[in-house]
């Protein structure tokens, strides 16, 4: 049965699916969790922080639009420290995203190593000691 992980990075969470063999990916510690809500919690906590940042960037907007069209020299003049915010915001929406991104692909990678390591120790005797006598069956009809 596969175990979920979750690697801490600084503040930010990437979700791991692994097989539960323990030992991290790239000498990251994980930390076991049970079950697979672990990862649909971290996948909705950083979508409920975009979502914020997201709801954030739409208030900044309004502000500087109207800021805009009173055409107020302390509004304009607040209208650059506003889009500077904006920026910011953006950009954390983009790190996020790739953080995102790129935690469901190792997960996704994790999960499939997972099933191949499985279903090779799996292999049952009968199975194994069928493909050596396949395997001298074939050497020897090739000499």
């Amino acid at each position: 049965m596969e175990e979920d992980s979750v690697i801490s990075n600084g503040g930010r969470e990437e979700v791991v699916v692994a097989n539960g063999s323990g030992g991290g990916v790239g000498g990251t510690a994980r930390s076991s969790g049970g079950g697979g809500g672990k990862v649909v919690q971290v996948l909705q906590r950083n979508f409920g922080e975009v979502q914020g940042i997201l709801e954030q960037n739409r208030v900044l907007i309004q502000e500087i639009s109207q800021n805009h069209e009173a055409r107020d020299a302390d509004g304009l003049t607040r209208n650059v420290a506003l889009i500077r915010e904006l920026n910011t915001n953006i950009a954390r929406v983009v790190d996020l995203y790739a953080n995102l991104s790129g935690s469901f692909s190792r997960s996704v990678t994790a999960a499939a190593s997972a099933n191949n390591t499985n279903a090779t120790n799996s292999t049952s005797p009968s199975a194994a000691a069928a493909a050596k006598a396949s395997k001298r069956s074939r050497a020897t009809d090739t000499e």
